[in-house]
């Protein structure tokens, strides 16, 4: 059985130079594979191969990947052009001069445009790559790590899915065992209700026609087979790689059917309460298949 669940966290934290970041991602029931991707600005590059990770990894569910991503500011990194500032200075210096203005301060240079900036490995194209690379790798790492939580999961659907087919299989031999005085009810019934209404004047031969009519139609002979047979396609599957969640899903609405027709078929309270509670069953059944990629 490998079964894979579709709900999971995983976490990645990381550092290069200056930068430290976390990359989380997160997953949530999907019909299909949808993969959302959140980073700061000037980390857009990354989407495409984080996309390209969810999707060599998962086949449903709704993916959402977070990469928080922060750099330390260091003084000793700073650069001051001082050939900007000497010019800056040779600007004002007629305004000093005649009074109307005052000599700069030394912050009031810094703050000036092109004067101080701060020296960035992401000027580096080759450095810059590395950071991508590395922070990637740790995006990697945490959908490696949901895909194997998701996978701890499906371990755990695939007992419950086992036991409640282990519980249709069941209920499914006592329907039968139920079943196996139908037709002499429905014979019996409709030949007695027959008899009230026409009393000595119904024709015996034309009763016992009638009643066979009624007693075929009420037979579950062939809902109990279907059911029978979709129970192995289901451990068939569970049996298989591969996603499996949606082939589950349908043969659980496939079980609903027959259940449903068996009920409506039913003459007699024995085999109305196993119907009902197959119904149950396999309701609970379908509410954890859908849980399933």
């Amino acid at each position: 059985m490998n079964l894979s669940g579709m709900t999971g966290f995983a976490r990645r934290d990381g550092a290069y130079g200056a930068w430290t970041w976390t990359a989380e991602v997160r997953s949530v029931n999907g019909r299909s594979l949808e993969v959302r991707f959140r980073a700061p600005g000037g980390f857009e590059s990354l989407e495409r191969l984080a996309r390209e990770a969810a999707q060599a990894r998962f086949q449903r569910g709704q993916i959402g990947i977070t990469l928080q991503a922060r750099r330390a500011e260091s003084m000793g990194a700073a650069r001051i052009h001082h050939d900007v500032i000497e010019l800056y200075l040779a600007a004002i210096a007629p305004l000093i001069e005649s009074g109307r203005a005052t000599a700069p301060t030394a912050d009031g240079l810094l703050a000036l445009r092109g004067v101080f900036d701060s020296a960035d490995s992401d000027d580096d194209p080759d450095a810059r790559a590395e950071l991508e690379a590395a922070i990637f790798r740790d995006i990697a790492g945490a959908l490696d790590d949901l895909a194997k939580a998701r996978t701890g999961e499906g371990r755990a659907l695939g007992n419950l899915i086992e036991g409640f087919l282990a519980r249709v299989d069941a209920l499914t031999l006592s329907a039968e065992i139920a079943a196996s005085t139908q037709p002499q009810l429905v014979r019996d019934r409709f030949a007695r209700r027959l008899g009230e209404l026409l009393g000595e004047a119904a024709p015996h031969e034309r009763i016992l026609q009638e009643a066979a009519v009624q007693a075929a139609r009420a037979d579950v002979r062939e809902e109990l087979d279907r059911i029978r047979a979709h129970l192995k396609s289901a451990r068939d599957i569970l049996d298989s790689d591969g996603p499996a969640g949606r082939r589950l899903d349908f043969l659980a609405q496939e079980f609903m059917r027959e259940a449903n027709t068996l009920t409506a078929k039913s003459a007699s309270a024995e085999l109305t309460a196993a119907g009902l509670e197959l119904k149950a069953v396999i309701d609970q059944l379908r509410e954890q298949v859908q849980n399933v990629e």
